[in-house]
Formats: structure tokens, C-alpha cells, sequence
């Protein structure tokens, strides 16, 4: 009888500490040839560590690397490379101005003269595209590529280079639905050829999509492996946490009022005077969420920006009717918090010159620490100690305590901006109840999210952008994974113009 292969790669007792972070407790794994091997785990849970532990970007404090049953050092992603480890980043190594062609060779030149290297990798890329699925123009400048054929030239990048093992940290988070199916069958293809595909993502349907097995990582440590075809979400979701998760958002129909936002013909330029947002007219009425769905980069931060008050419009009105407006922005290290101030100051952020927290000089310090022990108990904030750093809390409590800020001053209007980018499986189910009760409380939401899923699940009316213009509004109900994927790729139905 003949022996089963050795696994791709292998990882053995790996234990890796940051100071006081256990990032990696005593992990092993196995990743087999011809299997798309599925990781997933909340933030924190040691996924990427042990990632970049397999890519030579840290070195374990114990345990060992095996590739194909032999032990192997790897100390720097050349290491990783040579072992025919690759890797393909959630953010893309390419440099902007050479051609996609200019970009695979880079580094792998193999001699002085381009030439004869250019020749091998244009008859080599013909041949890889064939084969996976992977058509890219050579000559294409990458700043010209969408993301999703810049993602396929990072992954000819590392075949190029001889990849048997590929790994892929958070694949989909920029892609379009149908850019994320052509991507899984690349991978699909990958797997036919004997390859090994390590794919790390939160998206659980993905993984019981295309995934053979999965691996479920929670606080540093592997809690089950398992073959995809014997799990359930609700399942995985429960390991991941550790309590069981509620993966529906549970809502009764909305009950839209008078308008709250109105926005008229809204043109919104870019720092370099580019035209981000295109003539966009819409309203948020009382009592409903509107998603804005859309592939990163279609002017959705930039209309956020102009009706937060933060960026100027170039022309057009926006109506807030009401009283507040609260705004909770995409990215809430650079502009909801700051990182190194007391989380009890960032929670205040914005209202620091309201009277409860000032005296005559200095803030009111017990008035502030008093806000923000409501705040952490009403909001489940973990830790709630108000007077560690806000860099101390994970993504999801920092999330929380953005959203803690600008609900608790009650808001007419709440624009939120990618509500659970980065946030755990456990605290989505949380951001996602709040988000319906203010829904029901008869405030007017604007909810712009990447995650279509998210837009499905939460939103009563969805928007879609595309190049800077709505190209689709439609109820909840209409809408489908395919109708919004094709409006967010620009495939729009030809319509009779309005009269």
C-alpha cells in the first residue's frame, strides 16, 4: 500500500510571544497538497502571527517548520519563497507604474540583462494564465489594473516564482462579488494541480464555499480542525467565540417617515481636485437604514467625508433636517481616536468642550471617567478601564467606543462608515443589534459597508456607487447578490432616461 503524501507544509509546536501577548500557544498544523485550507478566528486570535511566522517575517520563540515532510528554517520571506511558500497580502506588494509583466520578474530578474528574463516570464505568464484562469495583460501598467486583476498578478507573482504552498490573507475584502467568484476558481484550479491554498478570512461562507478543510483559532491556540463538508457557520461561529452567535440580523420591517438627509446634485472633488463624487442626489428618511454598497475607491468615503463636514463640496446641497448629526468614521484609528490617549479621552472626542467635562482649566477628570464606565457597561466595552491607552483595546472595543461617543448624544442622523471592518464575530452581532434599535427609534441611518453581506442583512434601501455616480436604488427587497454585483462592477441594464 502506498504511503500518503507528506503534507505541504507543516507546522509543529509553534509558540510565539510579544512581551506580554501569547500571540501563538503551542500551535500544529498540516496543510495537505491539492486541499484549499481554510483559517479563521476572531482578531487576536493568532491567525496572521502564525502566518507570518510561515512567511519568515517573525521567528517562533518554539517549534519547527516542515515543508513536504522535511524541517525547513525560514527566516525571511526569500526563505519562504525558496521553500515554495507564497504569499499574497491583503495589501498589494506592486509598485504602481511598471507593467504587470515589469512587476512579476521584479527581484527575479535572474541575471544583468532584463531582456532574456522579460522573454521567459511573458512565455512563462501565457502558460500560467492557461492554465488557472489567470488572463492578465502583460503589458497593462498596474495603476491601470482593477483590483481584482492586480490581485491575479500577485498571485502569478509568487507561481512565478515556483509556489507549491499560497497564502491568502483576506483574499475578497476589495472585490466584487463576481471578481471573488473568477478568484475561487483560480483557487479551484490552484487545487487541481496539487497545490496547497492556506486562505485566511472572517468570511464564513466562503470557507464553507471553497474550503476542504478549516481550521478555527481562538486566543493564540487551534480549537478544531475540520473537514468543511461536517460544519455548519452557526457552528464555526460558536468556535470561534466561544459562546453561540446569532448570524441573522433579526428586524421588523422599517417604517420610513419625513426625510431627515436630503442631498441634491452633491459634486465632491479629491485633494489632487479629481471628481470623486458625480451630481448624487438621494434622502435618508426616519426610521430607515440606507446602505451604500461598492468596491473600495468609488467616491462612497468621499460623499461620507462631505456630509460629515469633514471634506467641502465642489456644488450641491445637503439638507439635514432634525436635530444632530453623528458620524462614525471608516477608519477609526486615523480619524475616529487617538491611539496613544486614555480610551476615557478618546470616548469624549469631539465633546470635550461640552460643560460636564470642563472645569474652570483642566477636564473634569472623575466627569470623564464616569462617562466612560457608563459608556464601556452599556456598550460591553472590554476592558472598561478608561485609563489604559485606546491602542490597548482590540478593533472590535475601539469600534465600540466610536459608537458609544456619537450615539450617547442621541442623533437624528448617524452616518456610519464600514460599521464592522475589522471587528470580531462577536461584536458584530452586537454593532448590528444597535444599528435596528436606532433604526426603530426612528432615527435616519446611512450605512456605507464593503461587505455586501452587511448591506443585505442590515439595510431597508441600498444605493449602489460606482466611478463616483448611484448607479442603482432599489428596496431591500429587490436587490440580489448578482443585481448589485453587476451595478458595483458598472454593468448597468439599459434604461429609458427620465423625462
Amino acid at each position: 500500500m502506498s504511503q500518503p503524501a507528506a503534507p505541504a507544509v507543516e507546522l509543529r509546536g509553534i509558540d510565539k510571544r510579544f512581551g506580554d501577548v501569547h500571540a501563538n500557544r503551542d500551535v500544529s498544523l498540516a496543510v495537505r497538497p491539492g486541499t484549499i485550507h481554510g483559517i479563521v478566528g476572531e482578531n487576536g486570535a493568532g491567525k496572521s502571527t502564525l502566518m507570518g511566522i510561515l512567511y519568515g517575517y517573525y521567528q517562533p520563540d518554539r517549534g519547527e517548520i516542515l515543508v513536504r515532510g522535511k524541517p525547513a528554517a525560514i527566516r525571511s520571506a526569500q526563505d519562504a519563497l525558496a521553500a515554495g511558500i507564497g504569499m499574497v497580502h491583503q495589501h498589494f506588494m506592486l509598485v504602481e507604474p511598471f507593467t504587470a509583466l515589469e512587476n512579476i520578474v521584479l527581484g527575479a530578474e535572474g541575471g544583468f540583462r532584463l531582456e532574456p528574463a522579460l522573454a521567459r516570464a511573458r512565455a512563462e505568464l501565457e502558460r500560467l494564465g492557461r492554465e488557472y484562469h489567470l488572463e492578465i495583460d502583460p503589458d497593462a501598467r498596474v495603476a491601470d489594473l482593477s483590483v481584482g486583476q492586480r490581485q491575479r498578478v500577485e498571485i502569478l507573482k509568487a507561481l512565478y516564482r515556483g509556489a507549491d504552498v499560497l497564502i491568502l490573507d483576506e483574499p475578497t475584502a476589495v472585490l466584487t462579488p463576481a471578481e471573488a467568484d473568477h478568484l475561487f476558481r483560480i483557487l479551484g484550479s490552484l487545487r487541481g494541480e496539487g497545490k496547497a491554498v492556506l486562505l485566511i478570512t472572517h468570511k464564513l461562507r466562503e470557507i464553507r464555499a471553497v474550503t476542504d478543510v478549516v481550521t478555527v483559532m481562538r486566543q493564540g491556540r487551534i480549537v478544531a480542525t475540520l473537514p468543511t463538508a461536517e460544519t455548519t457557520a452557526e457552528q464555526l461561529a460558536e468556535l470561534m467565540v466561544g459562546r453561540t452567535v446569532s448570524l441573522r440580523v433579526d428586524k421588523a420591517p422599517a417604517r420610513p417617515g419625513e426625510p431627515l438627509l436630503e442631498v441634491t446634485d452633491l459634486v465632491v472633488e479629491d485633494a489632487l481636485g479629481v471628481e470623486r463624487v458625480k451630481r448624487v442626489s438621494f434622502a435618508v428618511r426616519r426610521g430607515e437604514i440606507v446602505g451604500v454598497a461598492g468596491v473600495a475607491g468609488n467616491g462612497q468615503s468621499e460623499l461620507l467625508e462631505a456630509l460629515a463636514g469633514i471634506r467641502p463640496a465642489k456644488s450641491g446641497q445637503i439638507r439635514v433636517r432634525g436635530g444632530r448629526l453623528a458620524h462614525v468614521p471608516e477608519d477609526r484609528q486615523r480619524m475616529g481616536l487617538i491611539m496613544p490617549f486614555a480610551a476615557q479621552e478618546s470616548a469624549i472626542l469631539g465633546y470635550h468642550g461640552e460643560a460636564a467635562y470642563n472645569g474652570a482649566i483642566l477636564l473634569r477628570q472623575a466627569a470623564v471617567a464616569a462617562s466612560f464606565r457608563r459608556q464601556a457597561a452599556e456598550y460591553d466595552i472590554r476592558p472598561a478601564n478608561g485609563n489604559l491607552a485606546t491602542s490597548a483595546f482590540s478593533g472590535g472595543n475601539q469600534q465600540k467606543i466610536v459608537l458609544a461617543r456619537e450615539l450617547d448624544r442621541n442623533p437624528d442622523v448617524l452616518l456610519v462608515g464600514q460599521p464592522t471592518r475589522g471587528v470580531d464575530i462577536g461584536a458584530i452581532e452586537f454593532v448590528h443589534r444597535r444599528l435596528v434599535a436606532l433604526r426603530d427609534a426612528g432615527k435616519a441611518l446611512l450605512i456605507v459597508s464593503v461587505e455586501l453581506e452587511e448591506i443585505l442583512a442590515l439595510a431597508d434601501r441600498i444605493l449602489v456607487m460606482h466611478d463616483g455616480r448611484i448607479v442603482g436604488d432599489m428596496p431591500r427587497a429587490a436587490a440580489t447578490e448578482r443585481t448589485l454585483g453587476l451595478l458595483m462592477a458598472g454593468v448597468t441594464e439599459p434604461q429609458a432616461s427620465p423625462k
